[in-house]
């Protein structure tokens, strides 16, 4: 496209109509994009320009506005070779200017398209195009007779049939090339065709995890997200099959309908044999295949999704806090790696705990670990939740016991992710003389203080809370989970002083290179005074400080408002607030009465209006306020520690650690995680689980199957269901039917962390 066209083309009405917004709203976020500013800047500071649009919104905005430019610009390389062809109609033009819809132009666009030779080509070659047009007519005459005159051994065509063949093969491949007849056959995958699935052949005697599959169909409409996926990766193993089939006959039929073919025509007999060759050899396979792409990119975007959803709870976990912590990387010949880390996450202490080797060996970790809470005091002591995991728990659990350390508690902390940090440049970087264990152990500690600040040292993939997180689209994915991540540090809002560089540079506006230089400076020059002093660091201009500042906070500085979420360019007035009320600003801030006596609508004006004026007057009453949950730890039963101690029937309280599509994950405390099946999550009919659960809840569950060969526990979160033999088609079945509902009392939020699980007391 050029410079001209892309001036003059504006992705508003197209965007505004497609994510049906007020036109004024999508206009305002794509020129504040186009402007440079973030997502979480317009979504928090710019709300009466969006008219308060909230984040998700504004990057739907940003997504569609880039897919309609895509598809404009497409859509012109399109138009200027087909006109270069001498080819382009005015109906056609009005057709390529009308779709909407990347497929739809693609086809439109097809007989157009440079091709390699085929059939088709070849029998123009020969000549036979004019004879192909007799065919298409359906006029009067003898198909036979009047091939005799196409007849040309030096051209290739050694008879009648030979001639009415390529000719055949001429009007196939039109017929193919017709965007309207190709939807019809797009139309009829996706509405009813059947995905069916079965194993290899050199598979078929072999059990593995893919057997629910073995014997399988589903309408396409109806397949779910996961389960399409799941027979993919199947297939990419090698260990299934699947085909697409649809009724061809009744398709057939339909084009044949379509073009008015006569049959009682000679020549429409012709006709209609080139329709059914076009549909079996052309048509179909490219249709499916298009189709399967298209499925593909469905069911990308719905476990992304997923993914998302489940990564944006775990980052917004309720944090122990400012509080000392212990941190334990289980570990039985090698030792359990022990880490102390202080009030700020500092590393002030580490041992090596072994017990395993001896009495004499599990005396002396008795004495270090009592030493360690004496000394230093801790809140609470994390231990790793991977191999040995529950075992430590125990281990620690006697010591506090023991001790009569009854103020300190002991939790489980999801390792997922720890080892990816403790090798990564991040952590060399953090402590370059420490084993990579011990760098582990830091940050099973540093997760119970503040999960966010730890987990955005590690690449979102490796926290494991998807489904199918290898097989999607990882462009797609990355691009999600940095949305994900990038919008749940704003909302809490960053401490200039003690943040890292990773957390840093998830702040809107910064990058990874100003981040490094923000904790240079201040490694430099000390702790920050105010948000101001900002520019004083190379490479955070107006526009970096004015997308950044009201996302990080300074206790104690210089300015009140710099420990809250009230942006620089407001202090002004909220200044003129404090005058007004005849008080001084640091009496306001942080002042909940006096901020009630405010009048916002005295304040209102061409750019500040009632959403800005009403999110000051809640941080004056609570400036720089955690919106995360406050911690709160859940419990196991002490006799359940590994999957041989469940019994079949036995209730327990569960935390949520993954929603799918297909069910939830339930932690009991053994290790392995339980599935609670979409079908068995509440006592009515729930579509998607996470209409009643969210990663972090606790749930009281029922053991319903354990299957030690495949370390599988099946749970129910039904009031009246009771154990019974398996059903073989249960994880088979569809669960894609029925209305959504709300939320159950049953599945409220535990507001807990989801990586914490308290050891019941004796």
């Amino acid at each position: 496209m050029s410079q001209e066209q892309q001036v003059a083309f504006d992705p508003v009405p197209q965007v505004a109509a497609d994510l049906k917004l007020a036109p004024q709203s999508v206009a305002a976020v794509v020129r504040l994009l186009e402007e440079g500013a973030t997502v979480p800047f317009i979504a928090r500071y710019r709300k009466e320009v969006t008219g308060g649009l909230e984040d998700v919104a504004i990057v739907a905005i940003q997504e569609r506005a880039s897919y309609v430019k895509e598809l404009e610009e497409r859509r012109q390389v399109i138009l200027t070779e087909i006109e270069k062809q001498g080819k382009l109609t005015d109906d056609l033009r009005q057709a390529i200017e009308g779709c909407s819809e990347k497929a739809r132009l693609e086809d439109l666009y097809l007989p157009f398209k440079p091709k390699r030779r085929t059939r088709a080509t070849i029998a123009k070659e020969k000549g036979l195009e004019p004879l192909s047009d007799r065919i298409w007519a359906q006029g009067d005459g003898d198909p036979a007779k009047e091939a005799v005159a196409f007849v040309n051994e030096a051209k290739g065509v050694t008879d009648v049939e030979a001639a009415l063949a390529g000719a055949r093969d001429i009007c196939a491949e039109r017929v193919s090339e017709d965007a309207d007849l190709r939807a019809i056959v797009r139309d009829t995958y996706m509405t009813t065709g059947m995905l069916v699935v079965s194993k290899a052949k050199e598979h078929v005697d072999a059990v593995t995890k893919f057997d629910t599959y073995a014997s399988f169909e589903q309408a396409m409409a109806s397949l779910p997200s996961h389960r399409f996926l799941a027979i993919r990766r199947g297939e990419q193993e090698g260990i299934l099959r699947s085909k697409l089939r649809i009724d061809e006959q009744q398709v057939g039929d339909t084009l044949v309908t379509r073009l008015k073919v006569r049959k009682d025509n000679p020549w429409g007999k012709h006709l209609e044999l080139a329709i059914r060759d076009a549909l079996t050899r052309l048509m179909m396979p490219s249709v499916e295949s298009d189709v399967r792409v298209d499925r593909k990119l469905e069911a990308d975007k719905a476990a992304v999704e997923v993914f998302a959803l489940n990564l944006r709870q775990l980052l917004l976990a309720a944090p122990l806090g400012t509080k000392t912590v212990v941190g334990i990387d289980p570990g039985q010949r090698t030792g359990c790696k022990v880490a102390v880390v202080d009030h700020t996450g500092k590393l002030i202490d580490h041992a090596v705990l072994y017990l395993v080797q001896g009495d004499r060996a599990l005396d002396e970790a008795r004495k270090s670990l009592r030493t360690m809470c004496k000394t230093h005091q801790p809140a609470a002591i994390a231990v790793g939740n991977g191999t040995h995991g529950r075992e430590t728990e125990a281990f620690v659990r006697e010591v506090l016991v023991s001790e009569g350390l009854q103020e300190v508690f002991a939790v489980s902390v999801s390792e997922a992710g720890a080892s990816v940090y403790s090798a990564s440049d991040i952590a060399r970087q953090e402590f370059p003389d420490l084993d990579v264990t011990v760098r582990g152990a830091i940050s099973i500690a540093r997760r119970l203080q503040d999960p966010l600040a730890e987990l955005v040292k590690i690449d979102p993939k490796s926290i494991g809370v998807g489904q199918y997180q290898h097989d999607v689209h990882q462009p797609m994915l990355a691009r999600k989970l940095d949305q994900v991540v990038e919008s749940c540090v704003n909302l809490v809002g960053v401490e200039l002083n003690t943040a890292s560089v990773p957390l840093l540079s998830r702040v809107a506006g910064l990058s990874a290179t100003v981040a490094k230089r923000i904790v240079a400076y201040r490694d430099k020059q000390g702790a920050f005074r105010s948000r101001k002093q900002l520019l004083e660091v190379t490479g955070i201009g107006p526009r970096t400080f004015e997308q950044a500042a009201g996302f990080l906070r300074i206790r104690d500085g210089e300015h009140p408002l710099d420990a809250s979420a009230v942006h620089p360019e407001r202090y002004a007035l909220v200044e003129q607030m404090a005058k007004d009320l005849g008080v001084s600003l640091p009496t306001l801030v942080g002042n909940g009465v006096w901020a009630g006596k405010i009048n916002w609508k005295r304040y209102v004006s061409q750019d500040v209006g009632e959403p800005t004026l009403k999110d000051i007057l809640a941080e004056l009453a609570k400036p720089g306020r955690d919106p995360r949950d406050s911690f709160e730890p859940p419990k196991f039963r002490d006799d359940v520690r590994t999957m041989e101690d469940l019994t079949v029937g036995m209730v327990l309280e569960g935390v949520v650690t993954n929603v799918t599509a297909f069910g939830a994950f339930v932690d009991v405390g053994v290790h392995q995680d339980g599935l609670v099946h979409v079908s068995k999550l509440a006592d009515r009919f729930v579509r998607d689980p996470n209409e009643v659960v969210k990663v972090g809840d606790r749930i009281v569950v029922r053991v319903m199957e354990v299957d030690l060969a495949r370390k599988r526990i099946s749970l129910s979160a039904r009031s009246h269901d009771h154990p019974s033999p398996p059903s073989a088609s249960q994880e088979a079945r569809s669960s894609d039917r029925g209305k959504p509902h709300k939320r159950p009392e049953q599945a409220k939020s535990f507001s807990n962390h989801p990586f914490a699980k308290l050891l019941p007391k004796g």
